[in-house]
């Protein structure tokens, strides 16, 4: 099934790729306000609480790189259910959990399965949606999502676990995930013989290659959870070593295995290896300004947990409301390379509004309303500008590959800039006394470091993307067989 219109098939398969989509981001964010109660629940200590987050951060992050070859290999449309099956499992586990280990362990599992579903959406919405003009207005929306549903998740969270309890911030994942897996091979084009999916015989899996590339991954986000709160110790400088020696681990079998992983030559296409960098800045730009907002508007300006989950849905809205009207016309019109670059410069505006007017006696309509509206106008501006033409630039053969790459690349960008948010803000609190004054500050600083690596994605823009016709920015790039080394 593909369509170059808006057509009731290919309406009814966005709405269901974007409805997983809003639940796999929502659970970034939606255990937060609830993790007070999981706590008392489960006897789990603040290390114990962290990790209820962490779990899934590390998983979703570090396995989406083997999730977008599997999707190549093995099919769009069955990594998609199988990562559906997973991400519904582990939220059983979670919802039902009778101690701390199985909640931990339920966590990773839907960390897994939303590291298959994401680059399997993205591959699927490249094949639904062939004409360029429809395929700018379905990313615009499944981008959309993807930042309500991260920036919804404290209000929802909250509002589910003082009505229902915290167990249902889960339980409310499975019946949306059963009736996904039971719509999808009616609303998902089916998966092509494996001889057409590129390579000599068919597609091979990269066994070692997943092994390595997705055990460094893995140690690398688990070193940028930890150092906020460890510093460096004998646990993190080992799990950095195991960063390292994986990495060349994977760089030297790559080079020899016939099928890569990851192909040299996916690499080697201007438009993918920029749409990298840029989604690395995306995530360090724009993750950390929902955390230091979060501790921002409850530990400096006096917000209970569910009046800050409240105060940052005006992002959600404006943002769903920008892409999907103004961010597909304004690719049409100027293409991705102008759209990114104007995006990272909203991101960078409303980053340092909150840098400069963020502080213990600052109003919400004067000073966070402001900057956010700017923040979320840039929001679907970056996702599409940074992903779009780097997915369709891909062979069609390599684009749940290209997926991967692209959200792992994000993902990673997300978890170090949230890092050195939070250690820049942190150093200076901890040198000024630890007052809330100080702890403001602080949370200033750290805006101001997501600000300049917003900066810096403008900079990406105009100078690593080709310039493209703005009616050809997102033209679908034709078939030439699968990429050798």
């Amino acid at each position: 099934m593909t369509t170059k219109t808006w057509g009731p098939g290919a309406l009814a398969a966005l709405l269901l790729l974007t409805s997983v989509e809003l639940v796999v981001f929502l659970e970034v964010s939606i255990v937060n306000v609830a993790l007070p109660a999981m706590g008392a629940a489960l006897a789990l200590a603040d290390t114990g609480l962290a990790w209820v987050v962490n779990a899934y951060q590390l998983t979703f992050g570090g396995f989406q790189l083997a999730g977008g070859r599997a999707a190549d290999v093995f099919g769009r449309r069955r990594m998609f259910q199988a990562g559906i099956a997973l991400f519904t499992a582990g939220s059983l586990l979670c919802g039902l959990a009778p101690d701390a280990g199985t909640l931990l362990a339920g966590r990773a599992v839907q960390g897994v399965g939303a590291a298959l579903v994401v680059p399997a959406e993205l591959a699927l919405l490249s094949a639904i949606f062939t004409e360029p003009a429809a395929y700018r207005r379905a990313f615009g929306v499944w981008s959309a999502m993807a930042a309500a549903g991260a920036g919804s998740g404290v209000a929802l969270g909250g509002i589910l676990t003082e009505t229902a309890g915290w167990p249902w911030i889960f339980l409310i994942n499975v019946p949306i995930g059963l009736a996904a897996l039971a719509a999808s091979p009616r609303l998902l084009p089916a998966d092509r013989p494996p001889a057409a999916r590129g390579g000599t015989g068919g597609p091979r899996f990269d066994l070692l290659g997943a092994l390595t590339g997705t055990g460094s991954l893995l140690a690398m986000v688990f070193v940028a959870s930890e150092l906020p709160t460890r510093g460096w110790d004998a646990l993190t400088g080992a799990a950095t070593a195991v960063t390292v020696v994986l990495a060349v681990a994977f760089r030297a079998h790559q080079r020899r295995h016939p099928q890569p992983i990851l192909p040299p030559a996916l690499l080697r296409r201007r438009e993918v290896g920029a749409g990298t960098v840029a989604n690395a800045l995306v995530g360090a730009a724009h993750v950390p300004a929902f955390v230091l907002l979060s501790l921002m508007l409850q530990e400096a300006m006096g917000y209970s947990a569910i009046a800050a989950g409240f105060a940052v849905l005006p992002i959600a809205a404006v943002n769903m409301v920008t892409a999907r009207t103004v961010v597909p016309w304004a690719a049409g019109r100027f293409g991705t390379r102008a759209v990114l670059a104007a995006g990272m410069g909203l991101l960078a505006l409303g980053l340092a509004g909150y840098a400069a007017f963020l502080h213990p006696g600052a109003g919400f309509l004067t000073a966070v309303l402001p900057s956010s509206v700017a923040f979320a106008v840039g929001l679907p501006a970056v996702f599409v500008g940074s992903t779009a033409s780097a997915v369709r630039a891909a062979p069609e053969e390599q684009r749940g590959t290209a997926s991967g790459l692209l959200n792992t690349a994000q993902r990673l960008g997300a978890s170090l800039g949230v890092t050195g948010a939070l250690m820049a803000s942190a150093a200076w609190t901890a040198s000024h006394g630890g007052t809330t004054g100080a702890l403001a500050d602080g949370l200033r600083i750290g805006f101001a470091v997501a600000a300049g690596l917003a900066v810096l994605g403008v900079l990406c823009a105009l100078t690593m993307f080709t310039r493209h016709r703005a009616d050809t920015a997102t033209a679908p790039v034709q078939r030439r067989g699968a990429l050798q080394r």
